[in-house]
């Protein structure tokens, strides 16, 4: 496939270096010579990119050359080719960068993801990196000619020996042969070739240590392993000893200089946004470059300390920064009767009111009533909270970012992820403790495996505490290449899907790539991504134009509903979960229009919402499902709107042909205190509905320069609707009961309760809930009305622990209530690659009687290629048709013809 030349999509990037030889054991270190004062400059995919945040190379390299004050960038992305790197708007060609870095001496690390093509992806392979070489050749990034080249392999793949992973005999024997053309094409083009893969090769075979966090890319110990190989491999043999104060330098280097190259609002310092945000002299683009150029001088600043520990000389105990240019601090826009924020209706008040006096402010729905949780006032902690929710013991977890929009350099970064314990049970939070610290825009986050999943703008952090003192001791990175426009359209809306895989969103103008064991990842311009954490699987749920989606909640079916926040509108989403390939996306997103032309699809077409809009914008969203509120509000979809009316819509759902149709009906709250920002909600184990309230004057991107002096970064508050009436539910006992006991939580009533059950059994070792869920499963009465539900569930269970029950989904794709085989049938498209004949068991799904299933056997359909696939989607056509089922069908002959 060709793809399109976008101006703010693709960048076509030639730049590429070359080492030794995979056909020898190391680099001749003569092919490699450094010299006083070089500029290294690495450029490529994850290997490369996740050394700056490891941190043993660099350590390693300065001391053994203490006298030469080397300088290190790292200008890697997950996901990097030779030919093709996607990059936001006006991110700066790799030529730019490298003449920015000086770079003298430059290594590519290229191969892995190029090498899921196999044998037929070589000849382009071989010819783009030709041609990247022969350009670079050309260039003079430093003043002092072209520089010097070199080409790193890709490592081998580990066998780490678990089931649910690859075992990398496919992928090793792919590696190899990337691996040899790159040692041809270096010794042809007359650079350099480091080969990583019969390194790594040996090292996996002796070190009994797992050095991989997926088989494919390496731990921290796989990192410090690594180090030494590769100084071998590029300077000859050695035995330089590690020093950990000088790596402690290196890593704050690194760290400002990451924050300089990855800044998180990218789309407001140097893409269109960059104009927004002026006093009259200063834009974001002026304040925002300033700040820029202070990480400039403050990575600078650092080198200079890095080469005099690496000379054995004593340092001060801090950096002296000094020297870096001032900040800019641009004029307030905010206030007077001209203020267009103002009229608009989108500014709230300087003059905060206490918690207490925006209680007397909310007007509810007949029958409920709202209490304050916990406020700034007796937690100063809890400043700009953006995503909350509960542990399966029921405790109240927070994430809160004051350093929202964007974090100033020479401050602390130090967002944070809070627990509030409430052990009496009145609703009012009694103690706050500090999970984790020093984080970085952790705009959502959910809890499993034993950990914490949480947004770390680029990345997602995987937070353990291993001792159980409630304070994160361990910190992974688990999933990166996310990118870094615009803070406001980061990763968020994290929920687990019924099967166990976790879904997460982000927003517009970002251009993503992430790698994974099964292949390379691109998602641009928005969507939805789900990731498995037992098999590593990684892929795009939905890839639609959303302006930013923020809300996202599964059914008691499974069916899911997507909240784009800057629009207000949500979506039934299986329609748009089929398959379609970067740089295609569907159709009809509220940015759909803008990037048409690259993305395909009728410019004019909008993907229909389930309910009519009224009002914007929104964040997060959430299906009524608790026994504490009344009958007639469950299955209301429940909307936060932070701007327009600061509510909590309410809307009633029901089934309409294949898909839902919504109706708005009186929200549950809202507050005419213009401050209140209702952002995320969720119901906890006792029945009630928390919500956080984000708590600003000011809100958005566009409308205030990001270092706008009114924004806030102290206030914060977590209120709790209950029911006047109703009773509170006593909440289950799940920590620590034995795996049957969590198993009966499958046949609540409650969502909520039924998530935090199988978020439990998720996390236990499979051995232990099989075993058990197939005893559970066939006990079940078939007399009981919930059965189908229930065989539902233990489905869903199954698929969590990847182990397939091929009657049991026999039995639900079969069975009476179409909601049930719809289910079936989504389950049924993560396992094709798993089962024998996928085709046959689509044909009758095809043919269902209901319109849902149908639809969910066209999207499953999409996984899957070849003319036989083509012919079994037309036979929906035998059928009524409704605008969902035309749409899907459309979409995957599009993607087809693709």
């Amino acid at each position: 496939m060709k793809t399109p030349p976008l101006r703010s999509l693709l960048l076509l990037c030639i730049s590429s270096l070359t080492f030794a030889s995979a056909a020898s054991p190391s680099l001749d270190a003569a092919e490699l010579t450094l010299s006083p004062g070089d500029h290294i400059c690495l450029v490529g995919n994850a290997l490369g990119e996740r050394m700056q945040h490891q941190n043993w190379w660099e350590t390693l390299l300065h001391r053994r050359f203490p006298e030469h004050q080397l300088v290190v960038r790292n200008l890697c992305f997950p996901g990097d080719e030779p030919k093709t790197r996607i990059r936001s708007e006006n991110f700066g060609s790799p030529h730019e960068h490298l003449k920015h870095s000086g770079a003298t001496v430059i290594l590519f690390f290229f191969g892995f993801n190029e090498a899921f093509a196999g044998a037929d992806g070589l000849p382009s392979f071989q010819a783009d990196l030709t041609s990247l070489i022969e350009e670079t050749k050309q260039q003079d990034y430093s003043g002092q000619g072209p520089p010097r080249i070199a080409l790193v392999s890709p490592i081998a793949f580990e066998n780490t020996g678990d089931r649910n992973l690859p075992d990398g005999k496919e992928h090793n024997a792919r590696l190899k042969l990337y691996t040899e053309a790159m040692t041809r094409v270096a010794r042809a083009a007359g650079v350099g070739m480091v080969n990583l893969f019969g390194a790594t090769t040996d090292l996996f075979r002796t070190n009994p240590k797992r050095l991989t966090l997926n088989g494919a890319h390496l731990n921290s110990s796989g990192y410090q392993a690594l180090a030494p190989l590769f100084m071998d491999q590029l300077f000859g043999a050695s035995n330089t000893p590690h020093d950990k104060s000088l790596r402690a330098a290196v890593s704050d280097k690194n760290f400002h200089w990451w924050h300089r190259y990855r800044a998180v609002n990218g789309y407001s310092i140097y893409g269109s946004r960059g104009a927004a945000g002026s006093d009259g002299t200063y834009n974001n683009t002026d304040v925002m470059e300033r700040e820029r150029a202070i990480l400039d001088q403050m990575t600078a600043n650092r080198d200079q300390r890095i080469w005099a520990l690496a000379a054995g000389k004593q340092v001060a105990p801090t950096v002296d920064d000094t020297n870096t240019p001032p900040f800019i601090t641009p004029k307030t826009n905010v206030g007077g009767v001209d203020d267009p924020n103002r009229k608009t209706g989108k500014l709230g008040s300087l003059d905060y009111l206490p918690a207490a006096e925006q209680q007397k402010r909310f007007t509810l729905a007949p029958g409920y009533e709202i209490q304050l949780v916990a406020s700034e006032e007796q937690f100063p902690e809890l400043a700009n909270p953006v995503a909350l929710n509960f542990d399966n013991r029921g405790r109240l977890w927070v994430s809160t970012m004051p350093s929202y929009p964007h974090w100033q350099p020479k401050s602390p970064m130090d967002d944070k992820l809070l627990i509030f314990e409430d052990p009496n049970h009145d609703g009012k939070a009694d103690k706050c403790i500090v999970f984790a610290r020093g984080l970085h825009q952790p705009t959502g986050f959910e809890l499993g495996n034993g950990g914490v999943y949480v947004a770390q703008q680029p990345d997602i952090l995987f937070l353990e505490d291993r001792d159980g003192n409630d304070v994160a001791d361990t910190r992974t990175r688990k999933l990166i290449g996310f990118d870094t426009a615009d803070s406001h359209h980061g990763i968020a809306a994290f929920e687990w899907g019924p099967g166990g895989g976790l879904y997460f969103q982000e927003g517009t103008f970002k251009f993503s790539q992430v790698e994974s064991p099964y292949g390379l990842t691109r998602l641009h311009e928005a969507g939805v991504w789900r990731y498995d954490p037992r098999t590593e699987k990684f892929g795009v749920h939905v890839s639609l134009a959303f302006a930013n989606p923020w809300g996202h909640v599964f059914d008691r079916w499974g069916q899911n509903f997507i909240a784009d926040a800057s629009p207000g509108y949500s979506y039934w989403a299986a329609p748009l979960t089929g398959k379609i390939d970067f740089p295609l996306k569907h159709p009809g997103g509220s940015q759909h229009r803008r990037i048409a032309k690259q993305t395909g699809g009728d410019p004019q077409f909008q993907f229909p919402t389930f309910y009519r809009k009224r009002t914007r914008p929104s964040a997060g969203c959430l299906i009524v499902s608790s026994q504490h509120f009344p009958p007639e509000s469950q299955g209301n979809f429940l909307l936060c709107n932070c701007i327009g009316e600061r509510s909590i819509l309410q809307h009633t759902v029901q089934e309409n042909g294949s898909g839902f149709l919504g109706k708005e009906i009186e929200p549950l709250v809202s507050c005419a205190d213009g401050n209140f920002r209702p952002i995320d909600l969720q119901f906890a184990a006792d029945g009630s509905l928390y919500i956080v309230d984000w708590h600003n004057a000011l809100i958005g991107h566009l409308q205030h320069n990001l270092r706008e002096p009114n924004r806030d970064h102290s206030h914060g508050r977590i209120w709790r609707i209950k029911h006047k009436t109703r009773p509170l539910l006593r909440p289950p006992a799940i920590v620590g009961q034995p795996v049957p006991v969590i198993l009966d939580l499958l046949k609540a009533t409650d969502d909520r309760t039924r998530y935090r059950a199988r978020r439990e059994l998720a996390q236990l070792p499979t051995d232990q809930v099989v075993p058990a869920l197939d005893t559970w499963k066939d006990a079940l009465p078939a007399t009981d009305p919930e059965h189908e539900h229930h065989l539902l569930e233990a489905l869903w269970m199954y698929q969590t622990h990847n182990v397939i029950r091929p009657q049991l989904l026999r039995t639900l794709l079969e069975t009476k209530d179409h909601r049930a085989r719809a289910a079936a049938t989504r389950v049924l498209s993560f396992w094709l690659d798993q089962i024998d004949q996928p085709l046959k068991w689509l044909q009758p799904r095809i043919n269902d009687s209901h319109p849902r299933v149908r639809l969910e056997a066209i999207r499953a359909l999409t996984f899957l290629q070849g003319d036989a696939v083509v012919e079994l989607a037309l036979e929906v056509l035998n059928y009524d048709m409704d605008d969902y089922l035309q749409f899907t069908l459309d979409e995957a002959m599009r993607h087809w013809e693709q």
